[in-house]
C-alpha cells in the first residue's frame, strides 16, 4: 500500500495547528479515500491548554458493523506521552488529519492493558451526517425499585446499572467485519476488541464512597470517575474568550454548583457555531441538554490498565443537544436550563445545619440519579460521626410544570442501611415521574430537607385495644395503640375509627406498618393498581406510605373491583358480572374484601408490627 507523506507546505500548516485555531470550514477526507499505510497527525492537549501533535499511522478501515455505512479507521498513535500511556481517556474526539484534511475523531481503543496505542477513528463524514439526522427524545425507564427495607449499596448499583446500557464493541460478531487493508482475521479480531474510549468524569465535592458507587454503576457504560478540580478552577488565563478549537479539551456538565460533575473529552470540529466532539456517545442519550463547558487539563495519570487525563471544568460555552453513537454535538452560545436543587441537613441532637445548592441536567435518566448522588453524598460527608444504626428523616418536594403542582415525599429510616434507603426514597418519585409511560414531565425544582438522629429510632407495635363495649353504625370507636422503642420507652396513641352508617355484622380492624400492609394487600387482591394517567400517578406518589407511622384499616368481606385504577367496593353481583367481561383488557381487577376506611397514626419512630382484631357492628 502506498505511504503518503505530507508535503512541506502541509507539514508547516499542521505544525501551526498546535498554535492557532483551524479554519471554520476544514476540508475533509472521505473514508473511501483512506488506505492502509497513510500517515497523518492528530491534535490534542496533554497538559494545560496547549494543543500538541501526535503521529497517526493508518492500519486499515473496518466497515458495515455498527450500522449501514458505519466505518472505523484503525490506526497506531505515536508521539508525546503515548508510548508510556497508550490511548488516554479524555482524548476522545482528538481530530486526525491526513494531507491537511480532516479524517475524523480518535474515539475507540483496545481497552485495558494494551501494549500499543491502537485507536479507532470515527469518520468526520459520519459525525456530520448523524448530527443532521432528526432525532426524537428517547423514553427511558428504570427497573422496579426493590422494597426500601432491603436497600444497600449493591441495591443502588443494581438499580442504576439496570437502567443504563453497557458499552459495546465496534463489532458484536467478528465474522461480520469487513476490512480494507486488514486481513479478515485481523479485521474481525480488532472489531470485537475495539470499544469506545471511556469518558473521564470529573467529580468535585464528592466523597470516596460516591466515586466508588459511580465507578461500579457506570463503569460498564464507559464513564470513568476521576478526581478533578472545582468548576471554574482552571487558571484565569485558560479562558481567553476565544471559541473552542479542534484539539481543545471540552466538558459536558451534569451537575454545577456546590457539587460538580462533568464528562470531559476533546473537540473534533467547530463549524458555523456547531461543535463536534468525542467521536462516540457520552451515554447515548439521544436528544440531550448538556451544558458545554471549557476544560483545562491538570495532569495525565499513566496506568498499565488505562491512562486518564484529569481536567478542571471551566465556564459554559453553549449546549450539547445531541448524544449519538458517533459523538456529541452542540451549539455555541448560552447553556441549557437546569433544574435547581436545594439540599438542607440538620441534626436533632447535635450542632449541624448546612444548606447546599446545585443544578442538575433535565433528563429522564440522569435527573433521578444525580439527585440520589447529591442526597447520598450529603449523608456520607456530613454524618460520618453518626453511628451506623442512626436514623434519617427525609422530606421534600418536586415542583412540576404543566399545572401538575408538586409531588411531596417524606419518610424515616433507621439502621445500618438507613442512608441508602433514605437517599433512594428521595429519588424514587422522580424515577416514577420521569420514566412514566404517559407523557414527558417537566421538573422545575427539587427541595429536600434531611434531619439526622444520632441514636436509632425504631419501635415495635406491642398492643392494640378497642375501647367499646358495643359498636353501632356511625360510631367513632376509640382504638388505643401501644408501641415500644428499642430503649424500652412506651408510645401510646388513641384514634377514633368511624364506622360507616351502612355497616353491619362482622368487620375486621387491621393496624399495621406500611411494608406489612403492602404485603397483605397483595395477598388479599387489594394491591395498589398501576396508575392509568399522569394525574393518577402524581396522586399516588403524594399518598406514599411512610415507615414512621402505623396504618389502621377497617375491612369488610365485600366483593368489589378496581376499575381503571379506582377502587369500587360493595358492588352487586350483576355489576361484577359485567365488569368480569372487561378483565381480559387489564382495566379491571376483582377484590375479595373492601376497605371501609383508612387512618394514619404518626409514631415518630420506624415502627414494625401488625395486629388484626375482629369486631361486630350491631344493628341500631
Amino acid at each position: 500500500m502506498p505511504v503518503r507523506l505530507p508535503s512541506f507546505a502541509a507539514a508547516i500548516a499542521l505544525v501551526l495547528l498546535a498554535l492557532a485555531p483551524l479554519p471554520a470550514a476544514a476540508p475533509r477526507m472521505s473514508v473511501d479515500e483512506i488506505e492502509a499505510g497513510m500517515r497523518g497527525i492528530g491534535v490534542t492537549v496533554f497538559d494545560g491548554a496547549t494543543r500538541e501533535q501526535f503521529d497517526v499511522h493508518v492500519l486499515g478501515v473496518l466497515s458495515n458493523v455498527l450500522g449501514p455505512r458505519r466505518s472505523l479507521v484503525v490506526a497506531r498513535l505515536e508521539g508525546g506521552p503515548l508510548a508510556r500511556t497508550g490511548v488516554i481517556q479524555g482524548m476522545s474526539g482528538s481530530p486526525v488529519y491526513i494531507d491537511d484534511r480532516l479524517v475524523g475523531a480518535v474515539s475507540y481503543a483496545l481497552g485495558s492493558f494494551s501494549r500499543e496505542a491502537i485507536a479507532g477513528i470515527t469518520p468526520i463524514e459520519e459525525m456530520a451526517a448523524t448530527d443532521a439526522t432528526p432525532l426524537r427524545a428517547a423514553r427511558r425507564r428504570f427497573a422496579p425499585v426493590p422494597p426500601l427495607r432491603e436497600v444497600t449499596r449493591d441495591t443502588l448499583v443494581d438499580v442504576v446499572a439496570r437502567a443504563l446500557p453497557d458499552i459495546e464493541p465496534f463489532a458484536r460478531r467478528p465474522g461480520d467485519v469487513r476490512g480494507n487493508g486488514l486481513a479478515p482475521v485481523d479485521a474481525g479480531r480488532l472489531g470485537a476488541l475495539l470499544r469506545p474510549i471511556a469518558t473521564p468524569l470529573v467529580l468535585s465535592g464528592f466523597t470516596p464512597e460516591i466515586h466508588d458507587l459511580w465507578r461500579a454503576a457506570f463503569g460498564a457504560g464507559g464513564l470513568a470517575p476521576t478526581v478533578g478540580g472545582l468548576q471554574g478552577a482552571a487558571p484565569d488565563d485558560a479562558d481567553d474568550g476565544r471559541s473552542p478549537a479542534p484539539g481543545d479539551p471540552i466538558g459536558a456538565s451534569l451537575i454545577r454548583g456546590d457539587l460538580a460533575l462533568a464528562g470531559t473529552g476533546t473537540v473534533t470540529l467547530v463549524e458555523e457555531g456547531r461543535v463536534y466532539a468525542f467521536g462516540h456517545p457520552f451515554y447515548n442519550l439521544g436528544r440531550a441538554q448538556l451544558p458545554m463547558t471549557r476544560a483545562h487539563v491538570t495532569t495525565l495519570l499513566p496506568s498499565l490498565a488505562i491512562s486518564s487525563r484529569l481536567a478542571a471544568i471551566g465556564p459554559v460555552l453553549g449546549t450539547f443537544d445531541q448524544d449519538r453513537s458517533t459523538g456529541i454535538y452542540g451549539s455555541l452560545g448560552s447553556g441549557p436550563e437546569l433544574i435547581p436543587v436545594t439540599l438542607s441537613i440538620s441534626a436533632a441532637d447535635r450542632r449541624l445545619n448546612e444548606r447546599f445548592e446545585f443544578e442538575i441536567i433535565d433528563d429522564p435518566l440522569f435527573t433521578p440519579i444525580l439527585t440520589l448522588t447529591g442526597v447520598l453524598n450529603t449523608f456520607l460527608s456530613w454524618t460520618r460521626d453518626i453511628a451506623p444504626s442512626s436514623a434519617y428523616e427525609v422530606e421534600g418536594t418536586a415542583t412540576l410544570g404543566g399545572g401538575l403542582g408538586r409531588v411531596g415525599f417524606r419518610n424515616m429510616f433507621s439502621g445500618p442501611s438507613a442512608a441508602f434507603g433514605a437517599a433512594l426514597s428521595a429519588t424514587t418519585p422522580l424515577m416514577s415521574l420521569l420514566g412514566n409511560r404517559f407523557e414527558p414531565v417537566e421538573v422545575e425544582r427539587i427541595d429536600i430537607d434531611i434531619r439526622t438522629y444520632e441514636r436509632p429510632r425504631t419501635a415495635t407495635l406491642e398492643r392494640v385495644r378497642i375501647d367499646a363495649d358495643r359498636i353501632l353504625p356511625g360510631d367513632a370507636v376509640p382504638v388505643r395503640i401501644l408501641a415500644r422503642t428499642l430503649d424500652g420507652d412506651s408510645i401510646e396513641r388513641t384514634i377514633r375509627v368511624t364506622v360507616p352508617r351502612d355497616a353491619r355484622g362482622a368487620l375486621r380492624l387491621l393496624v399495621s406498618d406500611g411494608a406489612t400492609l403492602a404485603r397483605r394487600e397483595t395477598q388479599a387482591g387489594r394491591q395498589p393498581q398501576q396508575a392509568r394517567s399522569l394525574a393518577q400517578l402524581v396522586r399516588a406518589l403524594n399518598r406514599g406510605r411512610q415507615q414512621d407511622r402505623l396504618y389502621v384499616q377497617l375491612l369488610a368481606s365485600r366483593p368489589g373491583a378496581v376499575v381503571r385504577g379506582q377502587a369500587r367496593a360493595g358492588l352487586p353481583p350483576s355489576v361484577l358480572a359485567v365488569l368480569d367481561g372487561d378483565r381480559a383488557g387489564g382495566d379491571v381487577t376483582r377484590l375479595r374484601e373492601a376497605t371501609l376506611g383508612e387512618w394514619e397514626v404518626p409514631i415518630g419512630y420506624v415502627t414494625s408490627g401488625a395486629r388484626l382484631l375482629p369486631l361486630t357492628v350491631e344493628a341500631g
